[in-house]
């Protein structure tokens, strides 16, 4: 299949009941139907691929891979669940291009990203002779023209990736590896997943910064501060707020 990235030809949209109608005809053999479905989908494809750019894989490359979970999808669809057809689907579109990604090995991180590492170590080494100690983010951004924050996610990019192989837990020499337990997360927790992505994907940038160093990254709110350029009487602040604006969004209540 073909990437139709400007969807010239898919801009109309089919109603819930054409969509459960052609999963029908699909599931009973009609290719025809199953590939109206897949090109009427295509964008909710594009809209899944977006979120793994920047690994070191073409875009075309990860679209075909995630139309192979798009038409899973429609294969395995129960026409007895209440859900739209692409809640089912995103998932499957979004497991499928993560089981590619594994299979194929170690995250694979851009030419221009190891660039910019590369100016990064180099300006670190520099400012680290002349200060006498390790410069700060800021510092370090400064020196180098960038912003704190891609300093900051420039540095992450580049960190040793753990191998999915690896035992996190051995019972009497049975080993439970980093493997089994994102599966397991995947399988029981996909949809608080996509709850929470989608909450994250709404608040401003700087927020969404905030929350990838505090509780991805285990960053104090003193280290975020720094990174921000303010105090950290100003990030603790931030950060109430930013909670519980997306506890809010997770209830379906309404913003103040």
């Amino acid at each position: 299949m073909q990437p139709e990235r400007d969807f010239g030809s898919t801009k109309a949209k089919l109603t819930d009941e054409q969509v459960r109608e052609l999963i029908a005809q699909s599931q009973s053999g009609d290719a025809g139907a199953r590939e109206t479905l897949v090109l009427f989908n295509q964008r909710l494809v594009w809209s899944v691929v977006q979120r793994f750019l920047g690994r070191g894989y073409e875009p075309e490359d990860l679209f075909q891979i995630g139309c192979i979970g798009l038409m899973k999808a429609i294969d395995k669809f129960d026409l007895s669940y209440d859900v739209k057809f692409s809640t089912y689907a995103v998932p499957m579109i979004i497991g499928e291009i993560q089981r590619f990604l594994r299979d194929d090995g170690t995250v694979k991180v851009s030419r221009s990203v190891k660039e910019t590492a590369r100016h990064i170590r180099r300006a670190r080494d520099e400012l680290a002779k002349r200060l006498g100690r390790q410069p700060h983010i800021n510092e370090l951004a400064e020196e180098l023209g960038m912003d704190p924050a891609e300093v900051v996610f420039t540095q992450d990019a580049m960190r040793a990736p753990a191998s999915i192989h690896e035992t996190v837990f051995e019972n009497d020499g049975d080993p439970i590896l980093l493997m089994d337990q994102i599966a397991d997360e995947e399988q029981e927790k996909w949809f608080d997943r996509l709850a929470l992505t989608d909450a994250l994907n709404r608040l401003p940038e700087r927020e969404r910064l905030i929350v990838f160093l505090r509780f991805f990254r285990d960053k104090t709110q003193s280290e975020v501060a720094e990174v921000l350029g303010i105090s950290q009487v100003q990030v603790s602040r931030l950060e109430k707020k930013i909670l519980n604006r997306i506890r809010r969004q997770l209830l379906g209540e309404d913003e103040e």
